[in-house]
């Protein structure tokens, strides 16, 4: 699970995908048993770390970049 450092939201994000990205942009997110999330883009599924978060995920409810922590 990741939190957002600057509103303190959780996994509240929205991923942003290249224009240049030719693909359907189907996108959905699961939550594993060990509470990890998941994130399937097009059929291609990962268990997204810090460094991915920070480099590619914006808060869904401030618009903060390169925001998120462990929780």
């Amino acid at each position: 699970m990741f939190k957002c450092k600057k509103c303190n939201s959780i996994d509240k994000f929205e991923l942003m995908i290249n224009p240049r990205y030719k693909g359907t942009n189907k996108f959905f997110t699961e939550y594993t048993k060990n509470k990890d999330i998941k994130i399937s883009i097009d059929g291609y599924t990962f268990i997204p770390d810090l460094s991915f978060m920070n480099a590619h995920a914006v808060c869904g409810y401030c618009g903060s970049i390169n925001c998120w922590d462990y929780k």
